[in-house]
C-alpha cells in the first residue's frame, strides 16, 4: 500500500508548481483530484490519483517573470545583510539592458516574491537568476538538481614559484572532500595562464574558493558565466534582462 502524501508536496513532485503555489491554488479552488475540487489545505492524496489544475492557475503562472542579472561586486544575492544591498534592488526600469529582446513590460509588481534561485557571494560577479516561478527555483536549487553552473576564476598560486601541479588540477576535478563529504566530480581546466574554468553541479557555500585553497590557489576574481543552457553573454554588469520564453535552463 503506497502512503498518502500531502497534495501540495505531490504537486511539487510532479513539477506542477512549488509547494507554496500549490497551497495558494488549493485555497482558491483551482485544484482537482480525480476530477473533484479539493480546497482544504493539508489534504492528502495517493500517488495513483490524478491531479489537474484549472486554467486560471496556468495563466497566473505564465505571468510570473524570471530575470537574469549580471551581479556586480558588493551586492548580496538574497536578503539585505550587514548594510549590504540585495541584488534585487538593481531590478528597475533604468537598469534594464537596452538590448533585452523580451517583449515583456517592466512593472513594479514583478518585484513581489522575486527571489534568487541560487546564490553568488558578495565578492563574486556574474549571472544571477531571480524568479517568481517556483518551478524554476526548484529546477535550479532543488535537492535533486543536476544543472551545471560554469564559472571563470582568476587565481594566483601561493605555494612558491611555478604553477599548479597537474596532480592538483586532477584533484580539483575529482577527489576533494568538503564538510566531511566527497565533492561531486567537476570539470576544471585552464582557460589561460591565470584563469581556470570551473563547471559544477553543486553549490556549497564558497565552494570554489575553498577548493582552490586546498590546492594552494588564491582566488582573485570569480565570475559565473552560465547556468544550464543559459549564458551571461553580453549582459553588462549591473544590468538585467528577462528570461526569454524560448530559453530553458
Amino acid at each position: 500500500m503506497t502512503e498518502p502524501l500531502r497534495l501540495s508536496k505531490r504537486m511539487s513532485e510532479l513539477g506542477l508548481c512549488s509547494r507554496r503555489e500549490a497551497d495558494e491554488w488549493i485555497a482558491r479552488g483551482w485544484v482537482r483530484v480525480d476530477g473533484k475540487v479539493v480546497s482544504e489545505l493539508g489534504s492528502k492524496v495517493l500517488p495513483s490519483q490524478k491531479i489537474t489544475v484549472e486554467r486560471q492557475a496556468a495563466a497566473e503562472q505564465s505571468k510570473r517573470v524570471t530575470v537574469l542579472i549580471n551581479k556586480p561586486m558588493g551586492y548580496v544575492s538574497g536578503q539585505a545583510e550587514d548594510g549590504y544591498t540585495p541584488a534585487v534592488a538593481l531590478i528597475k526600469a533604468e537598469n534594464r539592458w537596452p538590448d533585452d529582446p523580451s517583449p515583456e513590460q517592466f512593472h513594479p509588481t514583478q518585484l513581489r516574491s522575486l527571489v534568487p534561485a541560487g546564490r553568488l557571494d558578495i565578492d563574486s560577479v556574474g549571472l544571477l537568476v531571480l524568479t517568481q516561478d517556483g518551478r524554476i527555483a526548484k529546477q535550479l536549487i532543488g535537492q535533486d538538481t543536476t544543472i551545471e553552473k560554469e564559472y571563470l576564476v582568476r587565481v594566483e598560486y601561493t605555494r612558491g614559484p611555478g604553477k599548479l601541479p597537474d596532480a592538483d588540477l586532477r584533484k580539483l576535478n575529482h577527489g576533494l572532500w568538503m564538510d566531511g563529504k566527497p565533492l561531486l566530480p567537476a570539470k576544471v581546466r585552464w582557460q589561460n595562464e591565470d584563469q581556470l574554468s570551473f563547471t559544477l553541479k553543486e553549490g556549497k557555500k564558497r565552494q570554489i574558493r575553498r577548493m582552490c585553497e586546498m590546492v594552494g590557489l588564491k582566488v582573485v576574481g570569480l565570475k559565473r558565466v552560465r547556468i544550464g543552457r543559459v549564458k551571461l553573454g553580453d549582459l553588462p554588469v549591473g544590468q538585467w534582462r528577462y528570461l526569454r520564453p524560448d530559453e530553458q535552463f
